[in-house]
């Protein structure tokens, strides 16, 4: 069992909006893993999806560039330890180049990249600026008969590719803005994973309000809502940010287009780090109430 930690009730009150006292329960009962403990609530409570976690151990900008005729794009995250570095005009050279320089190659492997060069051009950087400084990852996307699109969030800190068939770049642009602010998981609802469907599936099963009622009316209302988790979560059944009485499916049909992939960057997103500022805190205020 993993030791119970502020840090952790800490995540799990951002993430759920709970009280305090709610989160350390769920934390203790699911052994110290956060994912269960949300998934625990959900069937207890009804809860909603909580936020994604976003403690992250990085900094840095996500960057894009789209060849002058569309028919390519990359994605870039370039990782830096804290926002000032971020800012830094040294470090955001350095973006400017790795960007060139895969987006030249289409190269998305890290290591094959760095290896080219751009490795001594980082350590000298790192030397200069006294952080850390890493490219994480590079993601490319091809439109053999179609158009690539792409919108970098104000801050540098979300990057959205799109790649439609048909259409043009501007509405390419303004799907990639809608991904960018809505975040869906896929592209159309079959392309949702099996094992994301049977998970949201045993969440619904097990929410109160399906208790002792019949299999035929249990199966009746999870239809419902896994309908509505697919529309919630699949790029194409969402109502398009500028004009929500129509679907992104739709607003690509009306322009002869269909929307065939994107990839979305956040920085520092799936990296984790424990956080000891407000730990010390929480700490205080559970040994309190114990």
């Amino acid at each position: 069992m993993a030791a119970i930690t502020a840090a952790m009730v800490k995540e799990l009150r951002e993430r759920t909006s709970l009280p305090m006292m709610e989160c350390k329960k769920a934390i203790v009962e699911a052994h110290g893993d956060i994912e269960l403990a949300i998934e625990n609530l959900r069937k207890a409570s009804g809860l909603k999806a909580a936020k994604k976690a976003d403690r992250t151990a990085a900094d840095g900008v996500v960057a894009a560039k789209v060849a002058d005729d569309g028919s390519y794009g990359l994605l870039a995250e370039v990782n830096s330890e804290t926002d000032f570095v971020a800012r830094d005009e040294n470090f955001l050279g350095f973006v400017d180049t790795v960007v060139a320089s895969a987006f030249a190659d289409r190269q998305t492997d890290v290591a094959a990249l760095m290896a080219g060069g751009l490795e001594d051009t980082r350590q000298a950087l790192v030397q200069k600026i006294g952080e850390n400084i890493s490219v994480r990852r590079l993601a490319v996307l091809e439109a053999a008969a179609g158009v690539i699109g792409a919108y970098v969030h104000s801050n540098n800190r979300i990057a959205v590719l799109v790649q439609l068939q048909g259409g043009n770049a501007e509405l390419a642009r303004d799907i990639a803005m809608h991904v960018a602010a809505v975040n869906p998981q896929v592209v159309t609802p079959e392309q949702m994973p099996r094992e994301v469907l049977d998970k949201e599936k045993e969440i619904i099963k097990a929410q109160p309000d399906m208790e002792g009622k019949p299999a035929e009316i249990v199966e009746k209302m999870m239809g419902g809502r896994i309908k509505k988790f697919l529309k919630e979560n699949s790029l194409t059944e969402q109502p398009f940010v500028k004009d929500p009485d129509l679907t992104v499916a739709a607003l690509a049909k009306q322009a002869g287009a269909e929307v065939v992939a994107f990839v979305r960057y956040e920085v520092g997103e799936g990296i984790e780090v424990a956080e000891v500022d407000f730990a010390a805190e929480v700490a205080a205020q559970v040994k309190a109430s114990e």
